[in-house]
């Protein structure tokens, strides 16, 4: 099968998928956006991938900025272009694409249309409703008008889609009334990249080199956009000045925030470091006493934090604010791999990160627990039999036998 595989964020989990298809002999193009200075997974071919395996950064004529509004429509229309270029010329059977701006995505699904392909929508968030409560928030009326657009973009994507992938039974609902059916809608969650994130010492090289290998750090690894409520680090940093560091490794519109805040409050333990190369990423995590990840309730719901899966697989307890009905916090709490408070009550989260603090047991006992559940969920070749599924389903005009 010829299989183009489209992740705009250019996530380690997308990447392992990519890889374990093109192992079964399908013939895999992987395309990202170059631009997107999110953490990444290993895109660049090695000399163990086969020959039909390959990765293409999709590159834009200037900087992509996320805080303008306008400037980021044109370039989300622009990029949705150069990938629509890409499916004309591979001409797939079957495409896949997730995490994708709204309207870079319908010219994806236009360009199945011309092509023939089968297109399958990756849904790792509900982009629009996103893009909708964001705008109405900043804007009022003129946001909700622009939201509505969206999102009609958005269903009429839905309802030309072969089959839909959704994260969590939770989006299956909106999924099922946006195609107009439950027959083409299938729930994979998400997993971690096991295969290149273990367990490490928490006395590492890269913890050595910044100084960070004998003293307790509460970690925060990957993007921190407008959603992650970075006031919250500020705040855990200010309580255990004296104590322990607030380490970010991250990038987004968050850490200015976290810059004016740490010189301002002279927050000399509120360590801001780059997102590092992957390959550094399990001593990185090893680094971290507790693993932190945060998003607000009006993302939580359609939204779903990909970095707790990369804590689960580097084995560390994990201290997490989100809503309670988001997937991610209700696996944290049934496996007992750590803490889950609402995002909007500071003063249940930093309770929370005392009791971690304090308590060295709990903090093994969970750290135990999520890295047992990341070896009894995530692996890729158990995921990969699910997609193939899939895209059978896809490609036989819907009327295989579901079995997943």
């Amino acid at each position: 099968m010829k299989i183009f595989v489209h992740d705009y964020a250019g996530h380690p989990f997308q990447v392992d998928l990519s890889r374990e298809l093109a192992l079964r002999g399908h013939e895999v193009s992987h395309a990202y956006f170059h631009g997107d200075l999110g953490p990444k997974g290993k895109l660049e071919r090695s000399s163990a991938d086969p020959a039909h395996l390959s990765f293409t950064g999709v590159k834009l004529s200037r900087p992509y900025d996320k805080a303008s509004f306008v400037r980021r429509r044109f370039d989300d229309v622009a990029y949705g272009k150069e990938v629509a270029k890409l499916v004309q010329s591979d001409k797939p059977d079957v495409v896949i694409s997730g995490n994708t701006p709204t309207e870079a995505q319908s010219a994806i699904v236009n360009a199945c249309k011309q092509t023939g392909s089968k297109f399958v929508f990756w849904v790792q968030d509900f982009y629009s409703v996103a893009v909708s409560q964001l705008l109405r928030k900043k804007l009022g009326p003129p946001g909700a008008m622009i939201g509505a657009y969206y999102r009609f973009l958005e269903r009429r994507q839905f309802q030309s889609s072969d089959a839909v992938v959704v994260i969590t039974n939770a989006f299956s609902p909106l999924a099922s009334k946006w195609t107009g059916t439950e027959d083409n809608v299938f729930v994979i969650e998400n997993w971690g990249a096991l295969n290149d994130i273990a367990p490490h010492p928490k006395d590492n090289a890269w913890a050595r080199r910044h100084g960070l290998n004998n003293s307790f750090n509460f970690l925060y690894s990957g993007t921190l956009g407008l959603k992650h409520n970075p006031d919250l680090l500020v705040q855990l940093a200010k309580m255990v000045k004296g104590r322990a560091n607030v380490v970010t490794v991250s990038q987004g519109v968050g850490v200015t925030h976290l810059e004016q805040a740490k010189a301002e409050l002279g927050l000399d333990n509120l360590i801001l470091l780059p997102l590092q190369p992957f390959a550094d990423l399990p001593m990185v995590l090893a680094t971290s006493d507790v693993a932190v990840a945060t998003i607000e309730p009006e993302a939580g719901i359609f939204s779903v934090p990909s970095k707790v899966q990369s804590y689960f697989c580097a084995g560390r307890p994990v201290l997490l604010a989100a809503p309670q009905e988001n997937l991610a916090s209700d696996v944290v709490r049934r496996n007992g791999a750590g803490l889950v408070v609402d995002p909007v009550d500071q003063a249940a989260f930093l309770k929370a990160a005392l009791r971690l603090l304090d308590d060295e047991a709990m903090r093994a006992d969970a750290a135990a627990k999520a890295r047992s559940f990341a070896l009894e969920n995530y692996d890729i070749k158990s995921v990969t039999d699910r997609f193939e599924t899939v895209f059978d389903y896809a490609i036989g005009s819907k009327t295989a036998e579901r079995k997943i």
